[in-house]
C-alpha cells in the first residue's frame, strides 16, 4: 500500500474513534478550590466523568477569584461554585435574594458571561459564627443577635476567621453593620486553623466556619443562628462553561445525577471522613460514587 493511502487511511480510524467516544477528545478540565469540600466535588466530578469515557484534566488548589478567572478564560471547564458567591462577589448583587431567587439570577447573570448553571444541589455551605457550645450555652447565645447584645453591653468577644472573610463585600464588616456590633479583636488565619484555635484555645469566642464542616459536631461546637438572614444562601452547583456543554450535552445529565445526591448533612459527613478520620480525597470519593450508584 502506498505511504499516502495508509495515512489516509490511519487519519480517518482515528476520527472516526474519536467521534465515538469522548475519551479521545481534548481532556475536559474539571477545576477546585483549596479546601476539602471542593476537593472532594471535583475529585467526584472527575472520577464520575473518567466512568463514562471522558478524559479529566483535575487542577485544583484555586482561591475563589482565581479559579473564576480560569474558567471565563476557557482553561477551567466545570468546577462548582456557590451561588451566594457569585450573586455577591462576582456579580455584585446586594439586594436579599430568596435560595430560588439567588440561583436563578446567577443562572441569568452568568449567562452573559457564557457560564451555564446546571442543577443546585441541597448543599448550602454558607458562612456561619459558631462557638463553643458550653460557653454558648452558659452566655445565652443562640444567635448573632445575641452574641451582638453581650458586646454591646461590654461583654468582650475575639473572632477568628480567614482574610477572605475579612475583605468580602458579604464578610465581616457588613455583617458587623448589619447587626450593629464589633468585634474587641479579630485574628486572621487559615480557615483549616479556625476550628482547632476555637477548639482549644480560649483566646477567641467566636469563629467564622463553614456550615457543611464534619469539625462543628465532632468539636462540639454550636452555630449561632442568622436571624437577621444576613448571609445569602450557598447552594453548590456544578458550572460549565457552554461552548464545552454544546460539544457534551450529556454532561449536564451527568453532573445532575450527582447534584442531586447531595445535601448539607451528606457533605457534612464527607467532609468529616477527609479532615477528621484522614482518608484520601480520591478514597472518599470513590466510595460515595459507589455507594451511590453513579459509578
Amino acid at each position: 500500500m502506498e505511504p499516502s493511502r495508509l495515512i489516509v487511511l490511519l487519519s480517518c480510524l482515528l476520527a472516526a474513534i474519536a467521534a465515538v467516544s469522548p475519551a479521545f477528545a481534548q481532556a475536559l478540565v474539571v477545576g477546585g478550590k483549596d479546601f476539602t469540600e471542593q476537593l472532594l466535588v471535583a475529585e467526584m466530578t472527575s472520577q464520575l466523568l473518567r466512568a463514562k469515557g471522558y478524559s479529566v484534566d483535575t487542577r485544583t488548589g484555586f482561591a475563589t477569584s482565581g479559579i473564576r478567572r480560569e474558567q471565563e478564560a476557557g482553561l477551567v471547564d466545570v468546577y462548582w461554585e456557590y451561588t451566594g458567591t457569585s450573586l455577591v462577589t462576582f456579580n455584585h448583587v446586594v439586594e436579599k435574594l430568596g435560595p430560588r431567587e439567588a440561583y436563578d439570577k446567577v443562572k441569568e447573570l452568568d449567562a452573559k458571561r457564557g457560564l451555564v448553571w446546571l442543577s443546585p444541589s441541597k448543599v448550602n455551605n454558607t458562612y456561619a459564627l459558631a462557638m463553643r457550645k458550653g460557653d454558648a450555652t452558659v452566655k445565652g447565645i443562640a444567635s448573632i443577635s445575641d452574641l451582638a447584645a453581650k458586646v454591646r453591653h461590654g461583654e468582650t468577644s475575639k473572632l477568628a476567621c480567614n482574610t477572605e472573610f475579612y475583605i468580602r463585600p458579604d464578610g465581616l464588616m457588613p455583617l458587623q453593620r448589619a447587626y450593629g456590633f464589633e468585634f474587641e479583636n479579630v485574628i486572621r488565619m487559615d480557615r483549616e486553623r479556625v476550628y482547632d484555635a476555637l477548639r482549644t484555645s480560649s483566646d477567641f469566642d467566636v469563629g467564622l466556619v463553614f456550615s457543611t464542616d464534619g469539625r462543628i459536631a465532632a468539636f462540639d461546637l454550636v452555630v449561632l443562628r442568622d436571624d437577621r438572614e444576613f448571609f445569602p444562601s450557598y447552594l453548590l452547583t456544578p458550572v460549565v462553561r457552554k461552548g464545552i456543554l454544546d460539544r457534551h450535552p450529556d454532561l449536564a445529565t451527568n453532573l445532575n445525577a450527582l447534584s442531586v445526591k447531595l445535601d448539607s448533612a451528606t457533605m457534612a459527613s464527607l467532609n468529616a471522613m477527609a479532615d477528621l478520620h484522614k482518608k484520601a480525597v480520591g478514597e472518599v470519593a470513590s466510595s460515595f460514587l459507589e455507594s451511590s450508584g453513579l459509578i
